[in-house]
């Protein structure tokens, strides 16, 4: 132990003299809800397990610092990670060089894990509001997303089985605001939103079957407009089926999309729809998560068309089974398209 805390001592001297600054795991824990996670461990460490909210840049990439400078602000700070503490150390120091704030995990994942704190196989987007502010953007599977900013979660679709197995009570902690677009299994679990609910703090915002399904619950439909947390609106838009013979799955009316705009950021989240002509109306969205599944959502054709239309910055296609999106970033040039693991 006087080893180890003589260790950290003289890591602590090291930081100062190059302008970051290391943090304990319960510093690191308390003290990084506002500030950008990365994990700068190989693509291989992070899918085995990592930090939540946290994004991965590998230090061991020829074009790390690029990479960083490219998708970071220069002005948030950074929470940087590895392994042990050696190689995000060395990370620390070329980015405080470049100009960054930045923040290390004193023992890395290892001494996380070691003390008991909670971790996550999920891929993690990380995106930023107009005052640079993080927004991070767990991508669970299928329709289910969670978005953290400002310290809290918005639980989007939250569904506990569905191909990968979720314990949201042991994986997630309570969401401040959980969305529901549609009653539909793949997108409706009780015993989800059970699980993520603070009874006194957590939100519902559903369809108007969904509430009466459940119980309870804000419900929002088509066009109508709210906020749900500080620098946080929501737009309730329209999903549905238009194809002959596919109508009765999402019949128009019944179901939501959610647009949200956090900080000035703008955020689609399509729910189960085609490229329906109200798409048209959309507006400035930066991240558009789009369902590619017919005959229930769209096919990839009409994903491309609705991309075209809608014109965000990042595409993320979701909700998409066994459909092959290989030839969507060919197809949408100016368009940065992100293919994740969100059969």
């Amino acid at each position: 132990m006087i080893k180890y805390m003589f260790l950290l001592s003289l890591l602590g001297l090291f930081a100062c003299g190059n302008s970051f600054t290391n943090l304990s795991v319960d510093e690191f824990e308390s003290s990084t809800g506002n500030m950008a996670l990365i994990d700068v461990r190989t693509a291989e460490e992070y899918a085995d397990g990592h930090l939540r909210n946290a994004s991965n840049v590998d230090w061991y990439a020829d074009d790390f610092l690029s990479q960083i400078q490219s998708a970071y602000p220069s002005q948030t700070p950074l929470a940087i990670y590895c392994r042990s503490g050696r190689r995000s150390a060395d990370a620390a120091k070329k980015l405080a060089k470049a100009g960054y704030t930045v923040y290390n995990l004193l023992g890395g994942y290892l001494a996380w894990t070691e003390a008991g704190k909670p971790t996550t196989t999920y891929e993690v987007e990380t995106f930023f509001t107009d005052s640079g502010k993080p927004v991070s953007i767990t991508l669970i599977k299928h329709g289910s997303l969670a978005i953290y900013f400002n310290g809290e979660y918005i639980q989007v679709d939250p569904v506990g089985g569905y191909g990968k197995p979720t314990d949201y009570a042991a994986e997630f902690p309570k969401a401040k605001v959980i969305l529901v677009t549609h009653e539909h299994g793949d997108h409706f679990d009780k015993d989800a939103i059970a699980a993520l609910t603070e009874e006194g703090s957590t939100t519902l915002i559903t369809n108007a079957r969904c509430a009466e399904m459940l119980g309870y619950g804000t419900v929002m439909a088509n066009g109508d407009k709210g906020t749900i947390l500080a620098d946080v609106a929501i737009d309730a838009v329209p999903a549905y089926n238009y194809t002959e013979g596919h109508t009765q799955f999402h019949p128009k009316g019944r179901d939501n999309g959610f647009v949200l705009t956090i900080d000035g950021l703008r955020i689609y989240i399509a729910g189960d729809t085609e490229d329906i002509p109200e798409m048209a109306q959309l507006h400035d969205i930066d991240i558009a998560f789009l369902p590619v599944n017919q005959p229930y959502t769209m096919t990839v054709d009409q994903c491309v068309n609705a991309a075209r239309v809608i014109g965000p910055k990042v595409l993320i296609p979701y909700h998409f089974s066994a459909t092959d999106l290989s030839a969507l970033p060919a197809q949408l040039p100016g368009i940065t398209v992100l293919l994740r693991q969100m059969q």
